[in-house]
């Protein structure tokens, strides 16, 4: 019986080319009709599905999926409807390749192979899995397909047998929820664990589900409350923005409870609330951070800026949790429509950062991107899905490989990887005492690399340890954690003897050392840091006493060099950025010079001592000197001051040092300026190796708000000293 004359039917075709024209960019209309026919005449005369419906109504809802919820071509809707006529009707491959061609014959046999892969029950079987990613290196198509396929099996799953319902439920867990995730369809990874953990843990999911819709309304209310004070904020600020309340799925909300070790009623974030600006203008995100702020408390550890600092996949937005109304913390993401379409086309960095799945490389992120720009429609005059993608094959696997255990566990690992790599992925404590490796039954050396198929077997032995050398060949994250790991805390066991050591030889000289010094003593002697210099002299590689000697040596050649300079570079600034000086109340036309006697400096009370051809000297007012001038000509005295006194000012230096890191010069700025408006008129920085040092020239009221200061930039991390610049009466620098 042909198809035409079932009216049903008629109906359901019409149906599927409305869906196809609504989400499709172009539309072979004939070959849906083909497709649909060829379908439907091959399962007519087939059994039922477990829910009574015949079984064409299978390959005809995974159609409207692909057509609808994962719209890519017509080609894809056609290998929908076909994608079952091989395994379960008398129709081969060969009638679909000479009926549709090998483009549509390539996608319903990769979809076959992937379905015998998955669900032969002989998981272990290295050549399923072959077969699974001959499947999916074809054609992208095939994966998205079985997606739909999958996706329709797990909404009707509550017609089968409980023990095929738990199979199925955790096949999706495993393995189809993370292929979903890593192809960054996110409501379908969503609907793939919340229908799995209905039947995997159906109490735990009703229980929720009964919670959830207890509170809805209440929930509901609770984010309109929530969300109105921003509303009427960015409103008042001429905003374009939308402003929505997005509930968690339940499988996500169970792991909150689990991982968190609380009840439902005490798992607050159940939604987040998301604020997408219609701009181009990044900056306005951040005003809308500070409006909400303003609001709401905000929790600063819970704060993540991907605007300045984008995602590795691009993912742009910023993340910041806030104190609600009743103590309650919401989450709320701000960012631009066109950050929103980055982050919903499927590269899936919010998702990955939460769960802390594998991060994937730039190949595999930059052809997701790829895969979900094809499921985009495009504008006029754009190239075609179904031009663009011609000749579109890639492995979705092409940079992990699949190996396995002696009981044919499957193992994924990066390419390259290595039998070490191996045995830190099954267990920390196998690859820490990995002696010796098998593949494929011959010994090969734990460098060896591995290919896809490879059986491996881990020799142990109690009394290996991990070998530092291993991290010069290891590839994977999880093996290179584990020995930067495990070879850290032996470097702390060391370093701590080594310390230990240092401390006794120190104590032997009669020697402290300021951190400074300690500093210049890491850099002297080429350590990077004091662990490693602590671990060379444990294992007897540095001698401690020579190397005291020596740096005595060196620091006092140092000393000898650098006398002075940092205060004399101070009094040349800070006497040009005071501008002269005020010679009884006014600025003088009088040459100015400083008598070296005292060597004054802006802060200092002064005098000045009109001489013959030198004009006016300024000295110090307790300068030694002063008082014989004084008694042999009084009359040559003049009232002297710094200008910067007049406004209630005066000029001081302060030099701060300490270990250099990113930053630490915006940081110490900043603690300055913060500090009643402190201005500051000059800095000079530098950095020896790993030693920061700078002198700031600044405009303070007092003694007691220098101090202040001062007090502040001792705080700053990573600074070990600060003084004010000073001189003393014989005009060498010194710190005061």
């Amino acid at each position: 019986m042909s198809y035409l004359a079932d009216i049903k039917s008629v109906e359901k075709l019409n149906r599927l080319i409305e869906v196809c024209r609504q989400n499709l960019y172009a539309l072979d209309e004939n070959l849906i009709r083909r497709a649909f026919e060829y379908s439907w005449n091959a399962h007519v005369k087939g059994k039922p599905r477990a829910s009574g419906e015949p079984y064409f109504s299978h390959p005809y809802e995974v159609a409207l999926v692909v057509a609808k919820e994962i719209p890519l071509d017509d080609v894809s809707v056609a290998a929908a409807l076909l994608h079952d006529v091989v395994e379960d009707t008398p129709y081969d491959i060969k009638s679909i390749r000479s009926d549709f061609g090998n483009e549509i014959a390539e996608i319903v046999d990769g979809v076959t192979k992937i379905s015998g892969a998955v669900e032969s029950h002989e998981l272990t079987r290295a050549e399923n899995y072959r077969k699974m990613l001959l499947g999916m290196a074809k054609d992208v198509r095939v994966i998205l397909v079985k997606f739909a396929d999958r996706l329709h099996n797990m909404r009707t799953l509550a017609f089968l047998r409980p023990e095929k319902q738990e199979r199925i439920a955790r096949e999706t867990l495993e393995i189809y929820a993370p292929l979903a995730h890593r192809f960054g369809l996110a409501k379908v990874k969503w609907e793939f664990e919340d229908l799995a953990f209905k039947y995997l843990n159906q109490s735990d999911y009703e229980y929720i589900s009964r919670k959830l819709n207890a509170k809805r309304k209440e929930r509901e209310a609770y984010v309109r409350k929530f969300i109105q004070p921003i509303r009427m904020r960015l409103e008042e600020n001429n905003l374009e923005f939308e402003i929505t309340g997005r509930p968690k799925h339940l499988y996500s909300i169970y792991n909150k409870m689990v991982k968190r070790e609380k009840p439902i009623e005490e798992i607050y974030d159940l939604f987040a609330v998301r604020v997408i600006l219609d701009t181009t203008d990044k900056n306005e995100c951040f005003s809308v951070y500070g409006i909400v702020s303003e609001i709401y408390t905000p929790v600063p550890e819970r704060f993540k800026d991907y605007i300045s600092v984008p995602k590795q996949n691009g993912y742009q937005s910023i993340h910041t949790t806030v104190v609600g109304p009743e103590g309650k913390m919401v989450e709320v993401q701000i960012r631009t429509k066109q950050m929103d379409e980055v982050a919903e086309r499927g590269v899936a960095a919010h998702w990955k950062y939460k769960e802390g799945v594998k991060e994937s490389d730039q190949n595999l992120e930059a052809w997701i991107s790829w895969v979900r720009e094809i499921l985009e429609q495009p504008s006029a005059g754009e190239e075609t899905p179904t031009s663009f993608i011609e000749g579109f094959k890639l492995d979705l696997y092409q940079d992990e490989i699949y190996v396995f255990t002696p009981k044919g566990e499957l193992q994924i690992l990066p390419r390259g990887a290595t039998p070490v790599d191996f045995a830190f992925e099954i267990h920390s404590q196998i690859g820490t005492h990995c002696v010796g490796a098998k593949v494929n039954g011959r010994i090969v050396p734990l460098n060896t690399k591995l290919n896809s198929g490879d059986q491996i077997e881990i020799i142990i032995s109690s009394s290996q340890n991990v070998n530092p050398d291993w991290e010069k060949f290891v590839v994977s994250r999880k093996a290179k954690a584990h020995i930067r790991r495990w070879l850290n805390e032996e470097a702390r066991k060391k370093a701590s003897d080594g310390e230990e050591i240092w401390a006794k030889k120190l104590k032997k000289h009669k020697l402290s050392l300021s951190e400074e010094d300690f500093g210049k003593l890491l850099h002297d002697f080429k350590f990077d840091n004091p662990q490693k210099f602590y671990v060379a002299i444990s294992e007897g590689d540095l001698d401690p006493d020579k190397t005291i000697n020596q740096f005595n040596e060196q620091k006092q050649q140092r000393d000898t060099q650098e006398s002075g300079k940092p205060a004399h570079t101070f009094v040349e600034i800070a006497r040009k950025a005071s501008e002269g000086i005020v010679v009884d109340g006014s600025r003088t036309e009088w040459k100015i010079s400083y008598a070296k006697c005292c060597n004054p400096i802006p802060g200092d009370e002064i005098v000045g001592f009109v001489t013959t051809g030198e004009g006016i000297k300024v000295h110090r007012k307790n300068c030694p000197n002063l008082a014989r001038l004084e008694a042999a000509s009084k009359e040559r005295i003049v009232d002297a001051n710094w200008p910067g006194e007049s406004s209630g000012f005066f000029v001081a230096g302060v030099s701060v040092s300490g270990l250099d890191r990113p930053g630490i010069l915006t940081e110490i700025t900043h603690s300055i300026s913060s500090y009643q408006n402190t201005s500051i008129r000059s800095v000079t920085a530098e950095v020896k190796n790993t030693i920061f040092e700078a002198q700031i020239i600044i405009y303070v009221r007092d003694k007691e708000h220098l101090d202040r200061l001062i007090d502040k930039l001792r705080k700053v991390t990573g600074v070990t000293r600060v003084e004010r610049i000073s001189t003393d009466t014989s005009g060498r620098g010194t710190y005061a």
